[in-house]
C-alpha cells in the first residue's frame, strides 16, 4: 500500500495485546497516513469459538505485522454488491483497519470515523479500496473499519448459543477502539459511527441499543437497512437452516456442519424469487440480520429511538434517491405494458394508497413503469426509514440529507441515483478501483468535496453544516440533483414517501 514513486516505510504503533507494524504512505509531514491492516480485535471465531461470544484477541511477542487485510467473513463473491469488497481467506476474521495521519503521537487527541460495511448482513468486506481512510486522516481523522461476522454464524438463531452474534462483534471492536485508539492519534472520547445499507443498519441498531451508548458519540447512517427480526421469525428461520443442513438447531451439531454447507442453506432459505418474494421483502424486511432478543435488542430500533435512547449524540441520515432502481431495469420493456397500479398492488402496494404515490411521484413517473416500481422499492427498504428514524427522534439533534446524483454509466445503473453511489463521494476517493463503472465517466469531484465536507464537518464539529430537520422536521439537504445546484435545502426533502406512512 505504498506509494509507487517512494520506498516502503514502516511505522509501529502500541494495542494493549502487542506492537503492530503498518505502513506509511506519502511524504512525511505533507498529508500522507499509516495504514495498520487486519489487528485482531478477538480471537478467531472458530473451533469451540463457532457461534460463540466474541472473546478479546491474545497478546502476542514482538512485533505483529499489519501490512495487509486480514482474512474476512465474506467467502467468495456474492455479486450483490455495487462497491468492490474483495474477500480474504482464513480464519481469523474479527480484526479492525487503522488509517491515522498521526501514528506516533498518543496526544494528538484527532476525532475518530468507525466504518461498518454493508452487504445485507451475509456478505461485505471491511478490505475495500472505497474505505482506505487516506482522505479523512488529510483532514485531521483517524479512521477504522471493522469486520463482523456475518449470515449465519453473525445473526443465525441456534437453540444454546448466544443472539446476535454479529452484534457482539460490533460491540467488542468498538471496544478495542475505546482501549487503543489513543495510540494511533485518535481521541477515544470523540468517535463517530458510520456505515452504509447494512451498516447503516447497524449505525441506527447501535444508536438504539443502550449497551452501546458509551462506545460512540455521534452518527451517520447512509441508506440505513435495519433487520429487527422479532424472536419467533429469528427462531424460524434457524431451525429452517438447520433442517436445510440436515442437523439439530443446536451449536454441537451445527459446528460440525461444513462452512460452505451453512452458507447454501441459508442462501436457499433467505431466497427472494418473484413478485411474491419481493412482497415479503417489503412486508417484513431484512429476515438474517439483528433480531429482538430481549437481552442486547430489547424492542425494535425506532421503538428505542422513540424512547430517547441516544438522543444525546448527533445523528445524519439519508438514502439514494433510486436506491433499488437496478433490481428492475433490466425489465423496463416488459414493465411498460403492465398496468402501473397492478405492478404497485404486486409490490403489496395498497389500492387506497396508490393514487396519492403516484401524484407524490409524478416526476418518477414520467421515466417509466420500471422507475415507479424501482422507486417504490427503494422507498419501502430505505427511504421510509429515513423519515421514520429522523421522527422517532423528536428533538434530539438529527439531520436528514437525500442523495440524487444520477449515474451516467451506460446500463443497468444509467440516470438513477442507485444504491451505493453516494460511498465513493462521501469517502472522497473518486479516483478508485471500479467507481467509474457506477457513477459514469468524470464524477463531479466539487460533489466529493461537498458530501465528503459535510462528513468531516460531523467528526470534527457534531453537525454537518445545514439546518437540522430536529429543529424543523422536513428540513432535508439535496446532494447533486441534476441540473440544481451543489447542494440545497428543501423544506420538505420526502414528501414523496408520505403516502407510505
Amino acid at each position: 500500500m505504498s506509494d509507487a514513486a517512494t520506498p516502503t516505510r514502516h511505522v509501529e504503533g502500541d494495542t494493549v495485546t502487542g506492537r503492530v507494524r503498518g505502513v506509511w504512505r506519502g511524504e512525511p509531514g505533507a498529508g500522507g497516513s499509516a495504514a495498520f491492516l487486519g489487528i485482531p480485535f478477538a480471537k478467531p471465531p472458530v473451533g469451540a469459538l463457532r457461534f460463540a461470544a466474541p472473546e478479546p484477541a491474545e497478546a502476542w511477542e514482538g512485533v505483529r505485522d499489519a501490512l495487509e487485510f486480514a482474512p474476512t467473513a465474506q467467502r467468495g463473491d456474492p455479486g450483490v454488491t455495487l462497491i468492490p469488497e474483495p474477500s480474504v481467506p482464513g480464519e481469523a476474521t474479527l480484526n479492525v483497519n487503522v488509517f491515522t495521519p498521526s501514528p506516533r503521537r498518543s496526544d494528538a487527541a484527532l476525532p475518530v470515523l468507525v466504518w461498518i460495511h454493508g452487504g445485507g448482513y451475509f456478505a461485505g468486506s471491511p478490505a475495500s479500496p472505497w474505505y482506505d481512510g487516506r482522505s479523512f486522516n488529510r483532514d485531521g481523522v483517524v479512521t477504522v473499519t471493522i469486520s463482523y461476522r456475518l449470515g449465519f454464524d453473525g445473526f443465525g438463531w441456534i437453540e444454546d448459543a448466544p443472539s446476535n452474534r454479529g452484534v457482539r462483534d460490533w460491540l467488542l471492536a468498538l471496544q478495542w477502539v475505546q482501549d487503543n485508539i489513543a495510540n494511533f492519534g485518535g481521541d477515544p472520547s470523540r468517535v463517530t459511527l458510520a456505515g452504509q445499507s447494512a451498516g447503516g443498519g447497524a449505525v441506527l441498531t447501535l444508536l438504539g441499543m443502550p449497551a452501546a451508548q458509551h462506545l460512540f458519540h455521534a452518527a451517520w447512517a447512509m441508506s440505513g437497512a435495519t433487520a429487527d427480526a422479532s424472536a419467533a421469525d429469528a427462531q424460524a428461520l434457524g431451525r429452517d437452516i438447520a433442517r436445510r443442513a440436515g442437523v439439530a438447531p443446536n451449536r454441537d451439531a451445527l459446528a460440525r456442519v461444513p462452512e460452505a454447507r451453512i452458507i447454501e442453506a441459508q442462501t436457499a432459505a433467505t431466497r427472494i424469487a418473484g413478485p411474491g418474494g419481493i412482497s415479503s421483502l417489503l412486508d417484513t424486511g431484512l429476515r438474517l440480520g439483528p433480531s429482538i432478543d430481549g437481552d442486547l435488542l430489547a424492542r425494535p430500533t425506532l421503538a428505542s429511538l422513540a424512547a430517547g435512547v441516544g438522543a444525546d449524540k448527533p445523528l445524519v441520515l439519508g438514502a439514494a434517491d433510486d436506491e433499488f432502481a437496478m433490481a428492475v431495469a433490466g425489465s423496463a420493456k416488459i414493465l411498460r405494458w403492465v398496468p402501473l397500479g397492478v405492478l404497485l398492488g404486486r409490490a403489496g402496494l395498497a389500492r387506497a394508497r396508490r393514487t396519492a404515490y403516484l401524484e407524490a411521484n409524478g416526476d418518477v413517473a414520467s421515466r417509466g413503469h420500471a422507475a415507479v416500481l424501482g422507486r417504490h422499492v427503494s422507498d419501502r427498504l430505505f427511504r421510509t426509514t429515513v423519515v421514520r428514524a429522523a421522527r422517532a427522534r423528536g428533538t434530539a439533534p438529527t439531520w436528514v440529507y437525500r442523495y440524487a446524483f444520477r449515474s451516467t454509466q451506460p446500463g443497468h445503473v444509467n440516470d438513477a441515483a442507485v444504491h451505493c453511489i453516494d460511498v465513493p463521494f462521501w469517502f472522497d476517493c473518486l479516483d478508485a478501483d471500479r467507481v467509474e463503472p457506477l457513477t459514469g465517466p468524470h464524477p463531479p469531484q466539487d460533489l466529493a468535496d461537498a458530501t465528503h465536507g459535510a462528513a468531516v464537518a460531523l467528526i470534527t464539529g457534531g453537525a454537518p453544516g445545514w439546518p437540522a430537520w430536529s429543529a424543523s422536521p422536513g428540513t432535508t439537504r439535496v446532494f447533486g440533483a441534476r441540473g440544481g445546484p451543489l447542494g440545497h435545502v428543501i423544506r420538505d426533502g420526502y414528501a414523496e414517501v408520505h403516502p407510505l406512512l
